[in-house]
């Protein structure tokens, strides 16, 4: 199997496990507020990594240098940025307005690809990118229009996430995935920490008897290891062979996961116009892995029969 192919459905697979704890994530910031939560979420993520690098790849931490650690804490301030935005804005917007404008870093992917990387896109990524970008409007057209600040703090959520795809990609293949991975996570759980620190009222949230509600604890279980530990360490690793834009396009198919995840765990209600915004995503991300055909000019063509009579 191709190395692309293989990232692109590891990728998939983690998109599969964003998306169906959805659902697990809304449940337990009922009792634990957001920022203690992401703090939690993403210290138990680092520590996971961190005892799987001490007992089974202690030779890495031979190559931990200042200029990984800052690489680190860059691409995972982005992460982190994403995370806070869109948590402060959905208080203050619907989710349905949120699902769509963190969706629209499929177009900032490419956008920030081509000012940032000098990336070309082809044809078919664009035309992709366009189709999905219609599936995102369509899956949660149902309070889109109208905007105030929290779709703004949502909007900063999207350009972090995609600065986070765009910046992984730069630095993925520069330095060992496993210790860049862990920097990033640690980095979200410090800064989530603060944050909860200011703003919300962590005596409260880590009382025993909120930690351990089952709510509570199970998503922190699930998420801390497969939808982050497991899941990042995956993208850092294998967004190395494959390009931004095909990455932002299936990380695209997150909201089509949750929505399908909350159908029949959550029993909400899927619309026609949801289901058809989830066919588009879907045929976005296939007309992009469409191979271009090169269309050859009248003296190539020549050329080509030359050499076949």
């Amino acid at each position: 199997m191709k190395k692309t192919i293989l990232a692109d459905i590891t990728l998939l697979l983690v998109t599969i496990v964003w998306g169906s704890t959805f659902v697990l994530v809304q449940n337990a910031i009922s009792s634990l507020r957001p920022f203690s939560f992401n703090g939690i979420r993403f210290f138990i993520a680092a520590v996971v990594l961190i005892l799987w690098l001490v007992f089974f790849e202690r030779k890495q931490l031979q190559l931990l240098t200042k200029k990984l650690v800052f690489t680190g804490m860059f691409i995972g301030f982005w992460l982190f940025l994403g995370y806070a935005t869109q948590t402060v804005g959905l208080l203050y917007t619907t989710s349905s307005k949120a699902g769509f404008i963190t969706g629209l870093s499929v177009v900032l992917v490419p956008l920030f690809s081509m000012i940032l990387l000098k990336q070309t896109l082809n044809k078919n990524a664009i035309i992709g990118v366009v189709i999905a970008t219609f599936g995102l409007f369509f899956l949660t057209a149902t309070d889109i229009f109208g905007f105030n600040i929290g779709d703004l703090l949502v909007f900063v959520c999207a350009i972090s996430f995609a600065l986070h795809i765009i910046f992984t990609g730069k630095f993925t293949d520069k330095f060992p995935t496993l210790l860049l991975t862990i920097i990033q996570l640690t980095t979200v759980s410090l800064l989530s920490m603060i944050l909860s620190l200011l703003f919300e009222n962590w005596r409260a949230s880590f009382h025993s008897n909120v930690l351990f509600s089952s709510n509570v604890y199970m998503a922190l279980f699930i998420t801390s290891v497969f939808a982050t530990a497991l899941a990042f360490l995956a993208q850092t690793n294998f967004q190395k062979f494959t390009t931004t834009t095909r990455v932002a396009l299936i990380f695209a198919m997150e909201p089509v996961f949750a929505a399908i995840t909350g159908f029949f765990w959550a029993h909400d209600r899927l619309t026609i116009t949801a289901i058809f915004g989830c066919i588009l995503i879907f045929l976005g991300i296939i007309f992009a892995e469409l191979p271009i055909k090169k269309i050859l000019s009248p003296q190539k063509i020549v050329q080509r029969e030359r050499k076949t009579s």
